[in-house]
């Protein structure tokens, strides 16, 4: 007995150190974390019960036989987050670059079958130089079993990939298709393809970083949802932002006591909007100041910035916030914002999040690279997720909602639950002089008369009450009063039910 209790504990000892020393040393010069060491920051001390730590690659060729550790390149199990269950891989760089096996796959496929049946969270932490190409197909074939795993896995429990090294080919694929990427700035970078192909193929020189790094995701390609400085506050932030997520999508989002009133006034928002119509403000600053104690997670903040979307909590409860961004584009509805804002109320509306809206938007944005890029589709996703979504939806327009603009933002008419809006909201199909100058065009050589029909169209439609008298808008509040019409209103629909026609699933418009 003793005998095989020493071989367990030098087998242990093994998968624990991973590559060995070198390569550990290796790994920290690059400012990264072990695959161990970041499960410690991540989970809750004491809590990670390990998987299949013994598993071993059965390939043979090409001198691999004498290549076996120990768990294969990737530590799984499962452990808990501020005490809730969340079944999590992470991939180690220092056993053959975390290079995906058969055995590995089958090692993450397990997990992410257990995560389904048990009803838990998923978490990925990436680090992998892809497939392992002494396996050949057997590797290949490993990516497309996680691949569909994803897919069923998909708006049945939250998925989330933490990109924190290489991530490219076949590999990025997974993380693509999970709810939530995010990466860390100077270490982690994902491609299809790397720098020296897109050279050969279509002799552009490009760096790792330029071509797929953090800061290129995050604020181009939209393909991560935030950037973090290291290893470290990466884990923070997901510790943190796990807080906001069901269990899956059975379960309401996690309640969690805030000593903020929800009958707070806030008096400041009576200033917010600014009297001249054509001046911006910074919505966020209203986010904030209505929110559960000044606490906003922000998604995608640095891409499509002329609408803001992330969660935060209302009395406590998790809530989807999404707002047009006057600062930006004037709050222009455009083909990025729209994807950005579809995906995150379909993420909502998957997981029974309440949605909250923020609406000042003047349009879509015009242009020939938009229409061109594809406006009307792209555009569309907003307005189906929108109606599409059955979870409690609740909209303020402050100031503008013109044109297909002001039906796409959570209207009354895409089954809005709620809507409010404020004194200074404006609700027309175009701005009172874009308004003049069609209906009025042969009067226009009179700058008076102009004056004087834009100031009538102004009094007859851009305000709320013309919405208002139709039971387009359910009521006109005071801005100060904002935080409590909301919290109200979401404490109303908390047992809404609402299902929609029986299919097997509907056609957006990708």
């Amino acid at each position: 007995m003793q005998e095989i209790v020493r071989q367990l504990e030098e087998k242990r000892r093994a998968a624990q150190l991973g590559g060995g020393p070198r390569r550990i040393d290796a790994q920290h010069a690059k400012g990264k974390l072990t695959a161990r060491e970041r499960l410690e920051l991540l989970l809750d001390p004491g809590s990670f019960e390990e998987w299949d730590m013994f598993v071993e690659h059965r390939c043979v060729d090409f001198g691999m036989a004498e290549q076996s550790i120990p768990g294969d390149g990737v530590v799984t199990g499962y452990g808990t987050v501020n005490g809730r269950v969340v079944f999590v891989f992470s991939q180690d760089f220092t056993v053959l670059g975390g290079s995906l096996s058969e055995a590995h796959a089958e090692k993450i496929c397990k997990i992410m079958k257990q995560a389904l049946k048990v009803g838990a969270p998923l978490i990925g932490l990436n680090d992998s130089g892809g497939a392992r190409i002494q396996e050949g197909v057997a590797s290949l074939g490993g990516y497309a079993d996680v691949f569909q795993l994803n897919v069923l896995a998909s708006g049945v429990i939250p998925q989330i990939s933490m990109i924190m090294g290489p991530c490219a080919g076949g590999a990025v694929y997974s993380p693509a298709i999970t709810d939530f990427i995010f990466m860390v700035k100077d270490s982690s970078y994902m491609y299809v393809t790397g720098p020296d192909v897109v050279k050969t193929v279509t002799h552009e020189s490009v760096t790792h970083e330029e071509l797929g790094g953090a800061i290129t995701h995050s604020t181009k390609s939209g393909v991560a949802d935030r950037a973090f400085e290291n290893d470290v506050e990466a884990l923070m932030m997901l510790r943190r932002f796990i807080n906001y997520l069901p269990a899956n999508n059975r379960v309401p989002p996690p309640f969690r006591p805030s000593p903020d009133s929800a009958d707070r006034e806030e008096p400041s928002l009576d200033t917010v909007v600014p009297e001249n119509p054509n001046k911006p403000y910074d919505v966020r600053e209203l986010i904030l100041k209505v929110v559960d104690d000044t606490d906003f997670f922000e998604i995608q903040p640095e891409n499509a910035k002329n609408i803001v979307v992330g969660f935060a909590r209302m009395e406590g409860h998790p809530v989807g916030i999404v707002a047009n961004q006057p600062l930006v584009l004037a709050g222009c509805l455009d083909i990025k914002s729209s994807i950005k804002a579809a995906r995150f109320v379909r993420f909502c509306d998957c997981f029974q999040i309440p949605i909250v809206t923020f609406v000042d938007v003047p349009g879509f944005m015009p242009g020939t690279a938009q229409e061109l890029g594809g406006i009307i589709k792209h555009g569309a996703k907003l307005l189906y997720a929108y109606a599409e979504a059955t979870v409690p939806k609740v909209t303020v327009i402050t100031r503008k909602a013109y044109g297909g603009a002001y039906d796409v933002m959570a209207s009354k008419h895409l089954r809005g639950d709620v809507n409010l809006a404020w004194p200074t909201a404006e609700i027309a199909v175009m701005g009172p002089k874009g308004a003049v100058e069609v209906i009025f065009r042969k009067e226009l050589d009179d700058s008076a008369r102009i004056a004087e029909l834009t100031e009538e169209y102004r009094r007859k439609f851009a305000n709320p009450f013309i919405a208002g008298k139709r039971g387009y808008i359910d009521d006109v509040i005071a801005p100060r009063q904002t935080r409590q019409r909301i919290c109200r209103s979401l404490a109303m629909l908390r047992g809404k039910e609402l299902t929609n026609p029986w299919r097997k699933h509907g056609n957006i418009p990708l």
